[in-house]
């Protein structure tokens, strides 16, 4: 009787079911193809991140964006006489002066705000700065003493955000005290503040000024250091601060209730003088503070966790493949497929659980439900409860080992490179006494028959 011949099909099956090298490949096309959804899971961890940092702009619009202080400069006008074609005419130039000395001590009073599902740090900061300014000399700007216009002088004290203010500023100068106004008269250094028109007394050596601030802000508070000598002291209950700028903290002190810290810094370390003229100088680039940091945040934990995709998918397979050869059962690539789908599953899981009950509680619901379908699965597939349990403790140790790494921040490297070496090792040992050359015919195609 003519034998039936087989179909490509047919073919391309049988060489699936008992070929090594052909069911290995297959696993590496799975893996990469189920790398697909996973890298739509990232998109979509962004997606959820940028409307996270869209909500926490609209907090800000409302609460107050993040403060940076700079502050007092005094301005002093004063006119130039130049010589025209139809004769002498004026024009009237400002004089920039910064303190000698500037003095910061503030507290910062954080909350967490939500809006929508999305946190919110923000904070109120209460600041009360003093200092003095030297002797005002005006020999650098070639001007002669009848043409300054001392009855024009004020102080401006920058601020980015006017509506984190929640209490009328009071600027002390000299033996007058001065209620400051909205917005800065000359936007030489300064775009946004408030101001004060000040009597001077040209012949003082000194003026002393002191106003204290009460800002709402969102994230972060910084200073700009504009005295000769600036020295600024914060301190707030908020156990996760970030210190940040052109300048680190002198000495800094964290613990879970709050943390202190103190700056000096001094006109050296800045790329601008303590006087000049217009726009001859810029206030930039020199800004310092602490940011109210949230450690691994959901989208941070969710993004590394996902990085960790390939990892789960690979030694799942292969998992799976040393089951398939120790003890001679069969995993269509299908079954693959289903385990890979279920496991890339966990990480929209997750993103969407721990928008609504925190990561380590997301990561804990969504990994029991995944670890359990797939040992069922196992089961099932494998008709072994004990091969079941094998899976199921090894799923448990996998999700367990990635957890730990996620909560580790400077070790998580270290730790995660370990554990990469033990898995190698242990595959290395359970593929010690498998002869690959001789697997075909004598394991898969006597389970087959």
């Amino acid at each position: 009787m003519e034998e039936k011949q087989e179909s490509i099909f047919e073919k391309i099956n049988n060489n699936i079911k008992t070929s090594v090298s052909i069911k290995l490949l297959s696993i590496g096309f799975l893996i990469a193809v189920l790398l697909i959804p996973n890298s739509m899971i990232k998109s979509l961890i962004s997606e959820r991140k940028i409307n996270q940092i869209e909500a926490v702009e609209e907090v800000s619009e409302k609460w107050g964006a993040p403060v940076e202080i700079t502050g007092p400069i005094l301005t002093i006008p004063f006119n130039r006489t130049h010589k025209g074609v139809d004769g002498p005419y004026t024009t009237k130039h400002y004089a920039h002066f910064l303190p000698s000395k500037l003095d910061v001590k503030g507290k910062l009073n954080p909350e967490k705000r939500k809006r929508g599902i999305y946190e919110v740090i923000v904070y109120n900061s209460e600041l009360s700065a003093e200092g003095q300014f030297d002797e005002l000399d005006f020999s650098n700007f070639q001007v002669e003493e009848e043409s300054i216009l001392w009855s024009e002088a004020f102080v401006s004290i920058g601020i980015p955000d006017m509506a984190g203010i929640q209490s009328d500023i009071q600027i002390q100068f000299g033996e007058n005290t001065y209620r400051a106004g909205s917005g800065i008269p000359v936007r030489d250094l300064l775009s946004s503040g408030v101001n004060s028109k000040v009597a001077i007394d040209s012949e003082s050596k000194s003026i002393p000024f002191s106003f204290d601030l009460n800002i709402n802000g969102t994230e972060s508070l910084s200073f700009n250091p504009i005295g000769k000598t600036t020295n600024i002291s914060l301190a707030s209950t908020w156990p996760h601060p970030s210190f940040g700028g052109q300048f680190l903290p002198d000495s800094y002190n964290i613990t879970d209730n709050g943390f202190t810290a103190e700056w000096s810094v001094f006109d050296l370390n800045r790329n601008y003088p303590q006087q000049w003229e217009g726009k001859a100088h810029q206030i930039s680039n020199s800004s310092f503070g602490v940011d109210l940091y949230q450690p691994v945040d959901n989208y941070q934990r969710n993004t590394r966790s996902a990085k960790y995709a390939i990892l789960i998918l690979f030694l799942t397979f292969i998992t799976f493949f040393f089951v398939e050869i120790l003890n001679k059962k069969r995993i269509h690539p299908i079954q693959y497929i289903l385990v890979g789908l279920a496991l890339t599953v966990f990480y929209t899981l997750l993103l969407s659980l721990s928008e609504q009950v925190g990561f380590n509680n997301a990561y804990l619901i969504a990994s029991t439900i995944i670890v359990g379908m797939v040992s069922l699965y196992a089961k099932s597939i494998l008709q072994s409860s004990k091969l079941a349990m094998v899976m199921f403790g090894f799923f448990t140790l996998i999700y367990s080992f990635i957890f730990v790494i996620l909560q580790l921040e400077d070790f998580a490297l270290l730790v995660g490179s370990f554990g990469l070496v033990l898995v190698l090792g242990f595959c290395m040992y359970l593929s010690r006494k498998v002869d690959w050359y001789t697997i075909k015919s004598k394991e898969i195609i006597s389970h087959a028959s």
